[in-house]
């Protein structure tokens, strides 16, 4: 069965922004989807964080995973650790490196190994924005693009999802077409 799991940010629910709307979508479309609440991601580290993640999902051949803010470095960490590839891997507003002068974000990372994740992964998609508050920018998507290629979308809105900014974004048909293949 085709089934999708949806990664939210730092200090954010599943039922924040484009995460309900996305569900929705594509449990019309047969999926079994999963997003699941992680109070923890991005305050407690990667490596006492991951392995939790880790038992409490399946991950095979027909799952698409999303990870919006936070969630992008932990599908990168998710594809580094499992054995198999998964289908698609979605990253909005996404990052890898740690910011100049940066000391928090345990989600991230010292490093990576691209070449383990990309072998993990058979269709991946970047999706950034040249005006993101955060720094989650085009050039973060570039960074991981230019190590694992995939597609990058480069927008101009933000954080696709942000209660600072006053940014709602309630529904992401972009992504939806992204995964489902049609326009939505």
């Amino acid at each position: 069965m085709k089934n999708a799991i949806i990664f939210h940010g730092t200090d954010c629910q599943p039922d924040d922004y484009w995460y309900p709307w996305l569900a929705q979508k594509l449990m019309a479309h047969g999926y079994k989807v999963d997003v699941p609440s992680y109070p923890d991601i991005n305050h407690e580290s990667i490596d006492t964080f991951l392995p939790k993640v880790l038992q409490n999902h399946t991950f095979d051949q027909d799952t698409i995973i999303i990870g919006h803010s936070a969630g992008s470095p932990l599908i990168l960490s998710i594809l580094e650790k499992i054995d198999f590839p998964v289908a698609q891997a979605i990253l909005v507003a996404g990052c890898s490196m740690r910011f100049e002068g940066e000391t928090k974000d345990p989600v991230l990372q010292t490093d990576y190994n691209w070449e383990k994740i990309k072998q993990n992964v058979i269709d991946i998609v970047f999706i950034n924005s040249v005006n993101d508050p955060w720094g989650c920018d085009a050039n973060q998507g570039r960074i991981m693009f230019d190590h694992l290629g995939g597609t990058q979308i480069v927008r101009n809105e933000g954080h696709f999802g942000s209660t600072t900014y006053n940014q709602i974004y309630s529904e992401f048909p972009l992504l939806a077409s992204l995964i489902l293949g049609v326009a939505s």
